[in-house]
This record gives C-alpha cells, structure tokens and sequence, in this order.
C-alpha cells in the first residue's frame, strides 16, 4: 500500500507540522474545530522529498493521490476544476514546517482558462470581477510556474492605464481587463513559444511542482540560513478553494494580528482593503486601511472576526497571525500562524500572556528569541536632537538606523561589504530584496503597510522600517526621491526612526536604550530557573557599571592590555618596551603602576561583592608600538630630507630597530601571554601588584573584592607553576605592607589545546579555568580569524562546508570536545575546580546551550549581550527539565 502523501484538510491536525507545514497543520486544526476555512487539501512534506529524491518529478503515486483529492474537492463543494458552468477555482500556496513568509511561491485563482472565465462572469453577474481574477492568475502564473519577469505584465497594465486615463487598478473596466488579458497571453507565447496551458489538471500539476521549487530558490536560501532552518525539511502544498475579497463593497481582504506585532498590546492590529484579494495587502501594491476600518464598514463581520481571533489565541496560547477574506458578506479564515514579532513585542506579550493565566513562565522563557533581546538594547534617535523631518509613513519595524541612501538590493550588499552603513529605499520590497534588507541597517518604502513583505522581514530581522511613506516620490532611473522640494539622491545620509515613522534628513545622534518593566521581570524569570552564572567582558569600570545593570554577576574576564592602549599611556608603555636594562623597565612600569591600580579600584568599586577575573598581559609587545611599514617609511624620509632633525631620525631610527627585534611572522603563537610573563616577570609583577594594592585599598573602605587572577596562553603546567609563584609572592608582600587580608584566587585560561590535553596536570596549579574559546577555536582549526573570515570563511559556509562560523557558534564537535575533555580532565584533580568560557560564544545562545551541557559554572560575554545569556540560560534549564508547556 502507498504511503499517505495527501490529506483533506478535516484529515488532518495540529500537531502533524512536520508532515503538513505549519499553514496546513493550522488549516486542519481550524477545520476540526469548525471555523469557516474554505475546504482543500495537503500535499506533504513528504511529497516535497519524494520529488527532489525523483529527480524533480512529481511521481505517479502522488499525482493520483492528487486526483482523487480534487474530485473529493468537487463534490464536497458543487463545483468542477475546468466546469464553465460551475468553475471550482483554488489557490495553490507553500506552507513549511517554520514560517518563511513571503520567501516562497503562492498561485492564485488557478482553474480560470478561456472557458471558465465567461461561466464566472454569469454566476456572478459580474465581469469586471472574472476578467480581472483570470488576469491575476495568468500574471501569477506567469510569474511563478513560468519565469516571467513580474514587471513585463505590470507594464502592459500601465500601458492600458495610461491610455485610458486612470491612476489605479480598480478604475479598470472588464473591457480594459479583456485587453490586458490578450497582451498576457501575447506575452507568455513570446516569452515560452507555447500558448498558456487551458487544461487546469496541467495548471495545478505545474503549479505545484513550481511550489516545490520554490523550496530552493534564491530567497528562500538566504532566509533559512539567516534563520537558521534545516534545508532538508521541504515544504507542503496547500490547495485551497479560492474566496474573493474583490467582488464588490461587501467583500474584501484582510491581515491581523491577536495583539499588535511591534508593541506587544493587547489590542487587535491589521489591515483591511475592501473589494481586493489577500496579494493586495502582503505585496503593499494598495495601502490598506486600519483593521479598525472592518468595525466601521462590516461590524458584524468585525464582531465575529475578534471572537474567533479570540479563540484562536487561546487554542494556540500564542499572539496570531490571521489571514482572512469577505466574500459576499461572509467571513472565511485563510490561515492562522504564530505572528512575527519584535523583541519589545515578544517580552511584553510572553510577560501578559503568563499574567493573564494562558501560559506558565517556564512557556514565557521559551518565546523569546535570546538573539532578539538585542533589538531591546538597540539604540534609539536622542530625544533632545534637533530633526530635519522630511516625512512620516507608517511605523512598522521600531529603532532608529542612519546610513547612505541605496536604491536596490544590490548597491546595498555590496556597501555593506565594503564597511558602509545603507538605508535601502524601495516603492515597496519583494521577496527578491531579502539580500539587501539584510546588508542594510533599515527599510523605507513609499507603498504598503505594517504587513507588507517589507515590514514583515525586517520585524523579524530587528531593522528598523519605515512603510507606507507616500509622500516619497521614487525615481529609481535616477536614484533619486523627492520629499516635498527636497531631493535625496543615493549616497546622501538619511535617518530612519521605525517607531515612529519619521524619514530624518542627514545623520541623527542614538542613544542608549530604557529597558520595560517586563524586561526586567522576564529577565529576573530566568535567573530563577537557570543553572548558569553570567559574567562580563569588561575592562573598565564604566563597561563594569554598565555590565552590573543588565545583570552582570561578576566580571569573567577584564583584559589589561586595553588599559594600556590609551593615548595617554601609551608613550610610557613604549618607554617600558623600548628599556634597554631591567631597571629602566621598571622606572616605566613604576609611572604604569598607579594608573593601573586606579583601573583595578574603579572596577572592584563597580563589581562590589562579585568575583573579578583580570587577565595578566597578553598580547606581544610590537602591538603598543608603530606600525613596521609605517615606520620604514618615515625613516626613510627623514634619511633623504637634508633639512630633518638629527634627533629626530636617531629616536626613530631606535624605535625601528625596536619594532625590527620585536616582529613575529606568527605573533598569535609567537612571545606573549605566560611566555611573556615569563620573560619580563617585572610587567606581571607590577599588574599584580596594582591588583593587590587596589584590593587593599578597597578593603579598607569596607568594600568587598573578589579579585582573580588569570594567567594567559598557558600550554604547560610548568608554565603556570612558575607564574603562579609571582602572584603569590607579590600578594603576600602588599598583604604584609598594607596588613591587610585579600581574598584572591589564581587560574589560568585554557586557550591552547595541550592545555585542554593537560588539564589534570594543569588542575594542580589552577584555582579556575577560563576557556578562551576565540583563540582555542584559532589554534584547533589552525584559522586565523581575520583572514579566515575575510577570505574564505564565507566560502565554507555557503558551500556548507561547516555548518556555522565557529567564531560565533562554537563548533560543539572539536572545539567543543577539548573543552569538554579540559572541564572532566580537571576536575578528575579538583571535583570543585570552577570552569567557564569568556570568549565571544558567551554571548551566543547555541554556544550557551552547550556550556551548560559540559557542566561550566558560567559563561562571560559583552555587557550588552548579558541579558540575552541570561534568558539563553534559563532556556536551556528548561529544556533539559523537559518542564515546559
């Protein structure tokens, strides 16, 4: 027996997603609760994979399973596909597993022909309606199953328009329809050398193969894997019975939300147009008007539309996002889906939903996207900046983004490439534009609303966007739009705010953003589930202030060489370097160490009562001097310029001799971190003993410090052994000096792989381990990350080579497995030995998962990435409990 790839629509339930797509799992779920969902049928995922596996083909098996569903179709609905007298029109649209909105092919009004058209026009008494239905279809149609470029049809359309007088589509008559119609047909026989397919078992067979095509188009690409979707789920198709929105003042077309997308309150948030189909409002050809308008025109049908809204929420216990149509009066339900949201919206609407009994917190944690967080923590325009506003349109992604104007997707990718910030202006976006909504840093549009394609992606992306500004006048010939008399031409600067919908001429000053009350509470949700502590990378107290507010407990790691590198400091850094004996070094380590102290006491100040892990001196000591070619070419220049300073050229003439003795050709792997220690034991004593002093001090004050020394780069517990012994010796003498008693604890950071090898050894000597996964992913790819990811990096990923960029995801399988080996190894010695990572996968969700799965006490990361390691953590524990809804 053949296996089931086919399913009505009544057949099917909620929970077969991964067979049926989420749009078709929906449609059944609503089926068999008995809203009014226009009848059809699934094609699963399954037939998807089936057809790849055949080559491209759909196989017998699932086109008779196809033919038996129309005909139960038929008869279920009084209607034929093909039947002049009694047409049965469908859509025929993609539904994947997750939502991919806009990223895949939809046909509409499939089963018009030369035939079937006239038998629409008597039943509805309305030819205007069925000419304009059959001309979308064969435009659709056209575009999606045959490749036909979308604007060659829209052309003959203005042609028409143009000629006759008229600005919009709807001022069209079903004679002007008839006559777009013939060019269309001209069209696709010039374009295809074959006439339009008639037959409709041809046109739904080619429409849903174009559909599974469609899994693998360009967009679609691009968005699974900024989304990181699996290629290999495939998508269903469904077959719908078509219903009209466009067939008259009582019919129209509608997208809404349960709860506004952008905000998070509870409030019913869409759009409607009267007399048009669903692709009016996604594609942002009409403005729609607001959901509001329903209530005014039809509140019956408003009224009956927020009850199943209603219960749609609850069913799911997640805000909606509902498509819907009116046909004559009546109401139908096309879909419903989990809605898009922005990070605000997400919080707020997790935080309300637990509140109002619908979800538990354990639920709430798991509807936020920790990567989401940081749209949260975006900057916003300075309210006290002075705006040169040069429109308004529709507010429909929140955040403020300034950049260089760029007209298409294109231009966009390509300045983004080359470092420059973009904001991409289009009349409206399509799913094609998806690479540059990407590159650029926010959206505007002169068409569509707060559910159009652009608005949509860039919600889900985080960007900024502005919708619906139809004051623009767009001129993409010329790249150039015109705001009133102002024109702003590509490359000029131009600000955008999304929450407002403000078009901002020039570049406008951000600051720093307020966080919500259900910000915090969702935040302090978390701390109460997860397991893991979560540090920050800090190296000065303001980053330390900073980091304690969003909830920093403690520092993981503060990196000293960046004190080092402040104007101020640096010409004393380079006397340290330049000393010729050990006691000139020392006369400049003497200037460096009360600088450094003060450093130490700002930080402890600012972590009061929380552990402090500064990391001794790490990088070699050719980064704090000039650059070598620089260097040369000054010399240079001063040996052939008679007139230079003699001084002058002697001094640089030392320093480049300098720079010469100090050049590595491998410097990642070359004279720093311990090694250097070990060289010059008079740098790590001074930091060490700024770090003490400071603790003494603080101490004194009756200020609790919890300083942790790290010692660097450690590949051999000989290393450490040795290093260790200088720490102690110098705390013991300030501890002496100053009669004070410090707490204080010395470890190492496991960013070698004979570390991790070693790290029972290691464990002797080390009260902690750090893992430094930026460089152990460096030394265990055999990568330098800067050429790596400038030069072919994007290769590996796009040819899915590795799966993520192990910079930003730790790569689990290798990297992944020495820190494992390091933690177990370890804490074979010291079963209390304290372990985490302070690398930039601190702040990844992905990477945050595994650490808690190796066991780590924490994970460390950027202030600003703190509150999204936090809420990944409490994820996590929920996970591994199973206790979530």
């Amino acid at each position: 027996m053949s296996k089931k790839v086919v399913y009505r629509f009544d057949e099917g339930r909620g929970d077969m997603k991964r067979l049926l797509g989420g749009k078709g799992a929906n449609l059944a779920e609503m089926t068999r609760h008995g809203l009014p969902v226009p009848p059809g049928f699934t094609i699963t995922t399954e037939a998807c994979l089936d057809y790849y596996a055949a080559g491209r083909r759909l196989t017998q098996d699932v086109l008779d399973q196809m033919e038996q569903a129309v005909a139960d179709l038929e008869e279920r609905t009084g209607k034929g596909l093909g039947d002049p007298e009694r047409p049965l029109l469908v859509s025929v649209r993609s539904g994947a597993v997750i939502s991919m909105p806009g990223m895949m092919d939809t046909v509409l009004n499939l089963g018009l022909n030369d035939e079937t058209v006239k038998g629409l026009a008597r039943l509805t008494g309305n030819p205007r309606f069925a000419y304009d239905s059959y001309r979308r279809f064969i435009q659709m149609f056209g575009d999606v199953v045959l490749g036909i470029d979308h604007y060659l049809f829209e052309r003959i359309i203005d042609e028409r328009k143009e000629a006759r007088g008229l600005k919009l589509d709807p001022e069209l008559s079903a004679e002007d329809w008839q006559w777009v119609i013939e060019r269309y047909k001209q069209l696709v026989k010039r374009e295809t050398k074959e006439p339009f397919p008639q037959d409709p078992k041809e046109q739904l067979r080619r429409a849903v193969i174009a559909v599974f095509d469609s899994w693998n188009n360009q967009r679609a690409v691009i968005y699974r894997k900024i989304h990181k979707i699996p290629d290999h789920l495939g998508t269903a198709v469904n077959v719908q019975m078509m219903v009209f929105g466009n067939m008259g003042e009582d019919s129209g077309t509608g997208v809404a939300f349960t709860r506004n997308p952008s905000t998070g309150e509870k409030v019913l948030y869409g759009e409607f147009l009267t007399n048009a189909q669903g692709e009016d409002v996604v594609a942002g050809i009409r403005t729609p008007e607001p959901i509001s308008a329903l209530k005014r025109r039809m509140p019956g049908i408003y009224e009956e539309f927020r009850e199943i809204a209603d219960r749609l929420e609850r069913h799911y216990r997640d805000m909606q996002d509902i498509e819907f149509t009116v046909e004559r009066g009546k109401l139908y339900i096309l879909q419903t889906r989990s809605g898009k949201r922005t990070a605000h919206a997400a919080v707020k609407i997790a935080v309300d939903m637990t509140k109002e009994g619908i979800i538990d917190r354990r639920t709430a944690l798991m509807r936020v996207e920790p990567d989401q967080l940081n749209q949260i923590l975006h900057r916003r325009i300075d309210p006290e900046a002075r705006l040169d506003v040069l429109a308004k349109g529709l507010p429909a992604s929140p955040g403020a983004a300034s950049g260089k104007v760029v007209f298409d997707a294109d231009t966009a990718e390509r300045l983004a490439r080359d470092g420059e910030k973009v904001i991409l202006v289009r009349p409206e976006t399509t799913p094609e534009d998806i690479h540059g909504i990407l590159a650029a840093q926010g959206i505007l549009t002169s068409r569509g609303g707060m559910t159009s394609h652009a608005a949509v992606v860039a919600r889900g992306m985080g960007k900024p966007c502005i919708c619906g500004c139809e004051e623009l006048r767009i001129d993409l010939r010329k790249k150039e739009f015109r705001a009133g008399e102002t024109v702003i031409r590509e490359g000029d600067l131009l600000s955008i705010d999304g929450g407002t919908g403000q078009v901002i001429r020039g570049e406008v000053p951000l600051i720093d953003p307020e966080l919500s009350g259900e910000f915090q509470e969702i935040l302090s949700w978390a701390d109460e589930v997860r397991t893991l502590k979560v540090r920050a990378n800090a190296d000065n107290p303001e980053d330390a202030a900073k980091a304690r507010r969003f909830g920093a407990e403690g520092i993981g790691l503060c990196r000293t060489e960046h004190m080092f590198m402040e104007a101020s400091r640096v010409p004393i850094v380079q006397e340290m370097i330049l000393a010729e004996t050990p006691e000139q070094r020392r006369k400049a380590l003497d200037k460096l160490l009360p600088m450094q102290l003060e450093d130490f006491k700002g930080i402890f100040r600012e972590m009061e009562g929380l552990p402090v892990t500064i990391r001794l001196l790490d990088p070699p000591l050719h980064e704090f001097l000039p650059n070598l070619e620089d260097l040369l070419t000054e010399v240079t220049r001063l040996r052939m310029d008679p007139e230079a300073d003699p001084r002058k050229l002697k001094e640089k003439e030392t320093l480049l001799a300098k720079v010469k003795a100090l050049h590595e050709f491998n410097p990642m792997m070359g004279h720093r971190g311990c090694r250097l220690g070990l060289s010059h034991p008079e740098i790590y004593e001074m930091q060490a003993e700024a770090i003490f002093r400071a603790a003494a001090e603080l101490i004194e004050e009756g200020i609790a410090v919890r300083p942790e020394v790290m010692i660097p780069l450690v590949g051999h517990v000989n290393e450490l052994k040795e290093l260790r012994r200088l720490v102690e010796e110098t705390a013991r003498r300030v501890m002496e000096e100053t009669g004070r008693e410090i707490p204080y604890s010395v470890g190492t950071m496991i960013e070698v792989p004979r570390a991790a090898l070693t790290a029972d050894a290691i464990a002797e000597e080390a009260d902690f381990f750090s893992f430094g996964t930026n460089d152990l992913t460096q030394m265990t790819f055999a990568f330098s990350r800067d050429d790596a990811e400038g030069k072919f990096l994007h290769t590996y990923l796009e040819r899915k080579l590795l799966p993520d960029n192990p910079f930003m995801t730790l790569d689990a399988e290798g990297v992944g497995k020495l820190v494992r080996m390091g933690v177990e190894l370890g804490r074979k010695v010291k079963p209390e030995l304290k372990a985490g990572i302070c690398g930039e996968h601190g702040g990844d969700a992905r990477s945050i998962a595994f650490c808690h799965e190796v066991g780590l006490d924490y994970v460390s990361c950027s202030p600003f990435r703190i509150p999204l390691a936090r809420l990944a953590a409490a994820q996590i524990a929920v996970q591994s409990s199973g206790k979530a809804e």
